[in-house]
């Protein structure tokens, strides 16, 4: 239990300290194509806006208002990526 709280902590840490080009390679590393404009936007969402990642209701606001700030496709590419390194680092059960 208490190291489930740390963990969170980093990630939230993470999710809330990402920088505009920590957004821009992310993407492009995993195939996303987004200017660094949008990269911008979505640091700036994501620092100014508490989102709750491990909040399914939380999580789908954020990919909402994504795609308002990139378009439906990308949001839909960083959710199933989203997922994909949840499961591939085995951290399912943080995730509600």
């Amino acid at each position: 239990m208490l190291l489930s709280i740390f963990i969170k902590q980093i990630i939230l840490n993470k999710f809330r300290n990402i920088t505009p080009h920590e957004v821009y390679e992310y993407a492009h590393n995993y195939g996303f194509s987004i200017t660094r404009q949008q990269a911008f936007d979505i640091a700036t969402y994501v620092s100014t806006n508490r989102i709750n990642p491990f909040e399914q209701k939380e999580r789908d606001k954020m990919l909402k208002d994504l795609s308002k700030i990139t378009d439906s496709e990308t949001a839909a590419k960083a959710n199933q990526l989203f997922h994909e390194l949840i499961k591939s680092y085995g951290l399912e059960h943080l995730f509600q």
